[in-house]
C-alpha cells in the first residue's frame, strides 16, 4: 500500500516505514504529524484511488525523526572585468519524517 502526498510544494510517493526529507514543518522531534493532502492512494484490495484534487478521508501519519539543515549551497555572482563579486551561502532547513501509517 502506498500513497502520493503533497507537502511543502512537492509530491512524495510513500509507503509505511519510509523515511523522507520534507520542507521544514513546525513540529517537535518525536511528535506525530498528520499529512492530509493525499493526492492518490492504493487500498488493501489493490484499488488505486486518485483524488480530485485530494482523496477524501485519506491521511498519512508520520513521526518527526529530526529537524536539520541541508548541506551548504554556495551562491556566487560575478561580472567579468567589472570587479563585481558576491559570495553567499545557503542551508535549506528540512524535517525528517518516518511514515507510520497510511489511512484511506
Amino acid at each position: 500500500m502506498y500513497a502520493v502526498l503533497k507537502t511543502g510544494g512537492k509530491q512524495y510517493r510513500v509507503q509505511e516505514g519510509d523515511v523522507i526529507f520534507v520542507e521544514k514543518l513546525n513540529a517537535e522531534v518525536d511528535s506525530t504529524v498528520e499529512l492530509t493532502e493525499v493526492l492518490a492512494v492504493t487500498k488493501e484490495n489493490g484499488e488505486f484511488v486518485v483524488g480530485n484534487p485530494v482523496v477524501a478521508g485519506a491521511k498519512v501519519v508520520a513521526k518527526v525523526a529530526s529537524q536539520g539543515k541541508a548541506k551548504k549551497v554556495i551562491v556566487f555572482k560575478y561580472k567579468p572585468k567589472k570587479d563585481y563579486r558576491r559570495k553567499q551561502g545557503h542551508r535549506q532547513p528540512f524535517t525528517k519524517l518516518v511514515i507510520e501509517k497510511i489511512e484511506a
